[in-house]
């Protein structure tokens, strides 16, 4: 599925359920709530997007630990989970979607290298679920083209719509 019939699935999924979505974004930079908010309509189901490409900005808008930060790194399971809860505490939503990542071409090492991106999906009145994914180092646009669609899939999976929708095992 494209990134387009993805964000489409998860509007119509967040609508039928009641609820409102926000995205917690790093290495993509806002281009997941720009893919759901480029389909007419998404007024009724997005809340807002938060672009939290800097640490100070991390730990300012989502409440992000400096501990966590420091302890961990930006790129870590533990900050996508605080990006998750905290855009989860800051908003009127009911599911969040976090990334953070190494999109490069620089910026990665041994530990964490270029394609490194951990996911934080945030659901109300449930735990925060992360994962990483390690997308092949094809470049800046490749490695954040696939962080919105992993991003998305897991929205629906989330959901119960991965099946529906045809993604995700």
């Amino acid at each position: 599925m494209t990134n387009r019939d993805l964000a489409i699935a998860l509007l119509e999924a967040c609508r039928d359920r009641g609820i409102m979505l926000a995205t917690a974004e790093s290495c993509t930079g806002g281009m997941i709530i720009a893919a759901l908010t480029d389909i007419a309509g998404s007024s009724t189901v997005v809340d807002r997007g938060f672009i939290t490409y800097s640490n100070e900005a991390k730990m300012d808008m989502l409440d992000v630990r400096a501990a966590t930060l420091d302890a961990h790194g930006a790129v870590s399971r533990e900050t996508a989970i605080e990006m998750a809860k905290g855009a989860l505490a800051r908003s009127r939503a009911g599911l969040t979607l976090a990334v953070t990542g190494i999109a490069g071409p620089g910026g990665g090492s041994a530990e964490k290298p270029v394609g490194l991106v951990w996911f934080g999906v945030g659901l109300e009145g449930k735990a925060v679920m992360a994962e990483h994914k390690l997308f092949a180092d094809n470049g800046r646009d490749f490695i954040r083209r696939e962080t919105v669609n992993h991003a998305l899939k897991l929205g629906l999976h989330t959901l119960g719509e991965s099946q529906a929708a045809g993604v995700l095992p």
